[in-house]
């Protein structure tokens, strides 16, 4: 195959390959200069979902075509390897409804009630919700369900939990214990070295 210089052929969807390494095209933009700059996300072991930005001015990109590609026979026992690779597939991508898939799974008994903040807070567009049920009414379970189905989703990589200092160790220690959800506590001192 040839190098691509034609920003025809390259749009955002593309699999490309530049530097030895595959990448799928997420945004064809150009740069300051006036050079088109392709935003990239990476698809081979070495690169895998990182994010990049080429200049076709210095890179060379190549097409990775469909019709080029080629066809291999899964010889394995009653397909093994094609069927663990749609099953990995199948995992890795997120949920897109309101449902909940992960979040009655954890370390809970969980009450219908208990998991009806989630469904509203995932029925929305952006996800937000305020969460003031009575004492013992199961507010950290419901917090809980809510944050690991925003995780799977790819929705909750940075939390930010606000709590009176004398429930926040208890908080911290139920979302580990029964979501696996780490929380590293900030106060004062702390949020101050995060902002300097």
């Amino acid at each position: 195959m040839s190098p691509t210089k034609s920003m025809a052929a390259i749009a955002p969807g593309a699999r490309i390959q530049i530097r030895g390494e595959e990448w799928i095209v997420r945004n064809v933009d150009a740069d300051a200069a006036g050079r088109e700059a392709l935003s990239v996300v990476g698809t081979s072991e070495l690169v895998r979902d990182r994010e990049a930005i080429f200049l076709t001015a210095l890179d060379s990109p190549i097409v990775l075509r469909p019709e080029d590609v080629e066809l291999v026979e899964d010889d394995t026992a009653r397909y093994r390897k094609s069927r663990l690779y749609l099953e990995a597939l199948l995992r890795r991508t997120p949920p897109t409804d309101d449902r909940i898939h992960l979040g009655h799974l954890g370390a809970i008994d969980p009450l219908p009630f208990q998991l009806d903040p989630a469904a509203k807070a995932l029925a929305q567009l952006r996800p937000r919700i305020l969460m003031a049920d009575g004492v013992g009414l199961g507010k950290t379970i419901e917090v809980g369900v809510l944050l690991s189905e925003l995780i799977r989703r790819g929705r909750g990589r940075r939390i930010l939990v606000v709590a009176m200092k004398s429930i926040l160790e208890q908080f911290q220690e139920e979302l580990w214990a029964r979501f696996t959800i780490p929380l590293v506590r900030l106060e004062s001192v702390g949020v101050q070295r995060v902002q300097s």
